[in-house]
Formats: C-alpha cells, sequence, structure tokens
C-alpha cells in the first residue's frame, strides 16, 4: 500500500467550500509537497484522505482500495497541531506506539531521539513547540510506516533541525516510502519534493514535477536607472506570464525567447540585464497571485 489516487474530494463546513474538486496521483516512492496560503484547504485534504473529516464528494484510494482501519498499521501522521498528553513522557507515547504498531522499531525510536536531542523521561508539558514538533516527527518514523503523511513537519524547529527533517522525509522515499506533506517554507518544498500541487481558496491551480513546472520557463531581470520607466511591448508578448516591478528593479517570467525580451528591456534602459532560471517560489507566487496580465500592469506602468 503506497500508492494513493486522490479524485474529486470536496469538503464543506457550511456555506465554506474547504476543498473543491480535489484530484492527485502520489506514486510509491515519492515525495509529493502540498502547497498554498493559510486556509488554502491543505489540513482539510489530509483530514478527508485519512476519514477524520468526511468528504462531501469524491474518493480517495490506497493502492486501489479505500482507505480501512487495518490500512493504518502502514500509515503514519503527524498533525498540523500538537495532539501529543501533556501529562505524559515521550518514553510513554513511544510505548504506545510500539503496542499499536507491529512494524515498530526501538533501535530507530533511540536514533531520533537522539538526533533531535529528546530526553525521553521529559514530560510534553515541558517541551516548547520546535521540541513536541521533533517527538511528533520521532513517533512517525520509529512507526515505520509505508506511506507518511506530514502537516508542516518543520513548525518551531531551528534551520538544523528542519533539514534533519527534510532527509529524514528523502531517505524514506529512497527507501521505497511515500511521502505526503504540507509546508509554508517553499524552499523546503522545493528541496525535497518530486511532485506538487498549489492549492488556493480550496481549487487546485498547479500540479505536476517540479522539474516539469521550471523547465523551459525563465525570469529576466533588469535594474533602470530611476524606478519610473517605460514597460512598452514587453507587456504584448503572449510568452509573458508575470511582470513584477520592485523600484527600479522588473522582473519578467517568460516561457521562451528569453534572449528577446533580454533585448528589448535593455533597448528600454535597463542595465544589469540577466536571465535567471525559474524557482518553485516563483512558480508558487505565479500562480497563487495570478490575475490577468494587463490589469496587472496598470500598477506598474
Amino acid at each position: 500500500m503506497s500508492t494513493i489516487s486522490i479524485q474529486n474530494l470536496s469538503k464543506s463546513y457550511g456555506s465554506l467550500a474547504a476543498l473543491t474538486h480535489f484530484s492527485a496521483n502520489i506514486e510509491q516512492g515519492s515525495v509529493f509537497g502540498l502547497l498554498g496560503p493559510n486556509g488554502a484547504g491543505k489540513t482539510t485534504a489530509f483530514k478527508c484522505m485519512l476519514g477524520l473529516a468526511r468528504a462531501d464528494t469524491g474518493t480517495v484510494l490506497f493502492d486501489g482500495a479505500p482507505l480501512e482501519p487495518h490500512m493504518f498499521e502502514r500509515i503514519g501522521y503527524i498533525p498540523e497541531r500538537s495532539v501529543l498528553y501533556d501529562w505524559m513522557t515521550l518514553a510513554e507515547h513511544l510505548e504506545m506506539q510500539r503496542r499499536a504498531f507491529s512494524r515498530y522499531d526501538a533501535n530507530r525510536a533511540r536514533e531520533l531521539l537522539a538526533l533531535f536531542s529528546l530526553e525521553p523521561r521529559k514530560r510534553v508539558r515541558s517541551l516548547s513547540k520546535g521540541m513536541r514538533t521533533a517527538a511528533a516527527v520521532v513517533m512517525a518514523f520509529a512507526a515505520n510506516p509505508d506511506i507518511l503523511i506530514l502537516d508542516e513537519p518543520t513548525t518551531g524547529l531551528d534551520p538544523v533541525n528542519q533539514r534533519a527533517v527534510l532527509k529524514l522525509m528523502i531517505d524514506a522515499s529512497a527507501q521505497g516510502k511515500t511521502i505526503i506533506f504540507s509546508s509554508h517554507q517553499i524552499g523546503q518544498v522545493e528541496r525535497a519534493a518530486e511532485t506538487i500541487a498549489i492549492l488556493k481558496e480550496g481549487k487546485l491551480l498547479l500540479s505536476g514535477a517540479v522539474d516539469d513546472l521550471k523547465s523551459g520557463w525563465k525570469i529576466v531581470e533588469g535594474i533602470f536607472e530611476s524606478d519610473q520607466f517605460s514597460i512598452d511591448g514587453i507587456s504584448s508578448d503572449p510568452d509573458v506570464q508575470r511582470i513584477e516591478r520592485t523600484g527600479r528593479i522588473l522582473r519578467v517570467s517568460v516561457r521562451s525567447d528569453s534572449d528577446g525580451i533580454a533585448r528589448r528591456m535593455t533597448e528600454l534602459g535597463a542595465r544589469d540585464v540577466r536571465t535567471l532560471d525559474l524557482n518553485l517560489e516563483d512558480i508558487f507566487l505565479g500562480a497563487v497571485e495570478a490575475r490577468p496580465k494587463e490589469q496587472s500592469l496598470d500598477v506598474l506602468r
């Protein structure tokens, strides 16, 4: 059980459509990143996948079969908010995991506790937010699941431990485990995920392999002498997706002929013109801030 098919998943809370016709196919051994602003529907998608919220429409299949209670033996889940018991120690939480999961790996648990410098005798009430996140990571990975569904699994962690979590995810996928995670830190998703989906207001805006989404797109950036400059002609180019202006800097996202756009920017008076590869942040912002190009240019002219 490791290939997941999500088809037309929808969930509303009263008049609020939290998720609308969300679909994704997640292959075994891959890392799938779910991106979106606050309230985009990421947590709702996870809850519907796991039966923690009842979807209004749609299906979720794990290796072709709907979720059944026995399948939770193979699924690890880190919720967005801590569900650890304040009055219990970490050792007691891990003992609970040992009894609940037949594939629980005690040696792995000890390694992970040491990795995050966690003292197993400490009670949860004495842990910081980041330490609680680390404890949840230890519990999820020590259960040795085939699928890991991780909702903001680096919340509150320092940069060193954030990197440690990303490495755990990448290593797990290399061993054939399937990882699905969300994060507000786009750089983390770009480092770990092979495929992504971007949600906004419950709707899927964009999905696909990260390399494919980046392929062919370029950013042409130029610096002008002042912040009063013309972008005449660039706005009408059909290959231009997005134009962004910050003071004297103009950045143009272009599908093809980046050299041509660079020449036109130089003709308009730009200096230090350079062409950059598109990164995941550019893709994300282009999706969530998308609006008619002509409308966006009214502000830029």
